[in-house]
């Protein structure tokens, strides 16, 4: 009999029986969260579709105010305030204006561990597979129907194995592997499937670099994105505290994958995405040049300490054109806090970026620096469609911080190595 994948595997593990791709499973889930834009349709689906209002887990349940972070507007204030007093009358853990965006926080604080069922009512959920947990976005109902249950159905996902060998070198992040792996699978290549990492260039990551490329598995259509957990993802969690039992999961040596690729890192070049969508991926070689009007260094795809520091190496002596508007969001107070401690803030601040607190803004196009009409933003977030962050017609480039902070300063679009060298 082969051996399973992780997804198999742990699915298995949680249905006390072997499950096969394609089946349906319902499994209790180890945490569940939701944030201002999906919380309170999840509240609104409890009450009035399925007339109930309980939480199984009030402890593992957690609500974030992070996309509208302070609010805007009156109406977006009236949908905090229902967040607000929903989970102090049920107990729930709620993170408030910027404590951070969910995905970076619930990593930061050991919600997401080695072996754990994780849902988040956000997309970008996937990020948690970054230390080994099943981590994956559905829609407000099912996390309603997780919150008043504390269980919820899957179809069984078949796998991807990614093959990742060497190490990055330059100024090359966790970023440009996910354009890069976005230009091999595009938009649809991975849908609904469990993509794994393997091979000797995982162990060469950094936890920040594998966070960035599970947040954007996503982008390619994967359920999750897993990570063999290893003694950084251990010491990692020695150090925060794990919230949730640890039960690592790894797949067999001869498990059975759908498809197979390959990636080395020692090539892995400077990547960006154009419009129109995530998948337009290509060296930045190739589009030199390009004016840009403004750049977004944050998210939850690179707001990390990492990612400002990548930044800081190409900001540092130098000042941000004075065409272009360069705002910096870290992901969390805590990585806000750790900047400001060690100097980068004034950094960025002195290079003449405008450094604001913790929250989704530009990203979704909340606030903090739309784009105007034919504007062209270079940002180190993980969407580009039309209208995402601003005007239909303005032009978001997808890029990692080392890139965004070169295109920060020349008003255009460089390769990073032409000013930073190892």
């Amino acid at each position: 009999m082969a051996g399973q994948t992780f997804v198999e595997k742990l699915f298995s593990l949680r249905t006390g029986r072997r499950v096969s791709p394609g089946e349906i499973v319902v499994v209790d889930v180890d945490v569940v969260y939701a944030q201002d834009g999906t919380a309170p349709l999840a509240i609104r689906v409890m009450r009035e579709e399925f007339g109930v209002e309980r939480v199984a887990k009030p402890d593992r349940t957690l609500f974030f105010i992070d996309h509208v972070s302070p609010s805007s507007n009156p109406d977006t204030s009236a949908l905090h305030r229902l967040m607000r007093e929903f989970a102090a009358r049920h107990g729930i853990r709620l993170y408030d204006v910027g404590m951070g965006i969910s995905h970076q926080v619930v990593f930061e604080e050991g919600w997401v561990v080695p072996g754990a069922v994780v849902v988040g009512a956000d997309s970008h959920t996937v990020t948690g597979g970054a230390v080994g947990a099943f981590a994956t976005g559905v829609g407000s109902t099912d996390a309603a129907a997780a919150m008043v249950s504390g269980r919820l159905w899957f179809r069984v996902p078949e796998a991807i194995r990614v093959w990742l060998r060497g190490s990055l070198s330059g100024p090359v992040l966790g970023k440009d592997v996910a354009l890069k792996l976005l230009s091999i699978l595009g938009s649809s290549g991975a849908s609904y499937k469990s993509l794994e990492f393997w091979g000797d260039g995982v162990k060469s990551l950094s936890l920040a670099s594998r966070l960035t490329i599970a947040n954007m598995s996503v982008e390619m259509g994967a359920k999750n994105a897993y990570f063999p957990p290893d003694e950084r993802v251990f010491e990692h969690l020695r150090n925060v505290g794990a919230k949730v039992p640890v039960r690592p999961i790894y797949p067999d040596p001869d498990a059975v994958y759908s498809d197979e690729i390959e990636v080395e890192l020692d090539k892995v070049e400077p990547m960006v995405a154009l419009p129109p969508n995530p998948s337009n991926a290509k060296p930045v070689t190739e589009v030199e040049g390009l004016e840009v009007d403004q750049v977004f260094i944050g998210s939850c795809t690179n707001g990390r300490e990492e990612d400002f520091e990548a930044a800081a190496r190409v900001l540092k002596g130098r000042k941000v054109h004075p065409r272009v508007r360069c705002i910096a969001v870290p992901a969390s107070r805590r990585v806000y806090m750790n900047l400001l401690k060690r100097g980068i803030i004034d950094i960025l601040v002195e290079a003449g970026c405008i450094v604001t607190h913790s929250t989704c803004g530009p990203c979704v196009g909340a606030h903090f620096g739309l784009l105007g009409p034919e504007e062209v933003g270079v940002f180190t977030t993980n969407r580009n469609f039309p209208g995402r962050a601003g005007h239909r017609s303005a032009k978001i480039i997808l890029a990692s911080p080392y890139t965004a902070a070169a295109a920060a300063v020349t008003g255009k679009l460089v390769d990073p190595r032409s000013l930073i060298r190892g």
